[in-house]
């Protein structure tokens, strides 16, 4: 090969490259959790690597508001606790569903809301606990999971909580004796203790309702935030955003 296609070739690698490194650069990466109705593997499984294996209310949403936009993303199905501190870390990263609070709100960039939850104490099905307020709990111990909101606020007031890195066992702990109360959603508490074979816990208290939102590394660019969010809109504006919440009886 003459010096002269040498040197076109090069040039030409070089103009690939960068254009190659900005499309990777914008491409979004997504992680939820096994978090029934909100997110769940379509199989089952613990971890998902495609959307397309990922179900439930919030995924729904998600997908659809990406579907209005031109964004090259990727959705992945992993543990909490891993998903949260990679879109903690990572621009370009988030986690759905998240809970907004004020304290969770300079860590990221949010794209939202996409629905509700309630807080709502769980007891054993042979329990007779009773409670008022939450101050009624104390000495107990709760089982819960890291970097859940919900753990992190019993947590900051003072009580006892035994985490896992999901909660998907917390059902069968609560049914064994292992914890005395399980604190998770109104509508999703169940739905976890069921596909662990666990029925009839006891609602005692329900406190707190927040809203879930989709949460983005802050160093995320407000262009991709924002077409995001029109995409949110849109899907709002048009009804299927109504048409997804009644599917899942909301």
């Amino acid at each position: 090969m003459s010096r002269t296609l040498l040197g076109l070739a090069a040039a030409a690698l070089t103009l690939i490259g960068p254009a190659s490194a900005v499309q990777a650069e914008e491409r979004l990466y997504l992680y939820t959790e096994n978090f029934p109705p909100y997110n769940m593997s379509a199989s089952g499984r613990a971890f998902e690597h495609n959307a397309e294996d990922i179900d439930g209310l919030c995924t729904e949403l998600v997908t659809a508001a990406l579907k209005q936009t031109d964004l090259d993303y990727r959705i992945k199905l992993r543990n909490w606790d891993y998903g949260y501190n990679r879109a903690l870390n990572k621009p370009n990263h988030g986690i759905f569903c998240t809970t907004y609070t004020e304290e969770r709100a300079p860590l990221f960039k949010w794209v939202g809301p996409l629905t509700t939850n309630l807080w709502t104490v769980f007891a054993a099905p042979d329990s007779n606990f009773q409670m008022d307020e939450l101050s009624d709990a104390k000495g107990k111990v709760f089982g819960g999971y890291r970097n859940d909101v919900k753990s992190e606020y019993l947590i900051k007031r003072g009580y006892e909580v035994s985490a896992l890195d999901s909660d998907d066992l917390n059902p069968k702990r609560l049914e064994l004796g292992q914890i005395d109360l399980w604190l998770a959603d109104q509508l999703g508490g169940p739905y976890v203790a069921s596909q662990q074979n666990v029925e009839g816990l006891k609602p005692v208290y329900s406190f707190n309702q927040t809203q879930l939102f989709l949460a983005l590394n802050p160093d995320t660019s407000d262009a991709l935030v924002n077409e995001l969010q029109a995409g949110l809109d849109a899907i709002r504006e048009s009804g299927m955003f109504e048409a997804i919440e009644t599917k899942y009886g909301l």
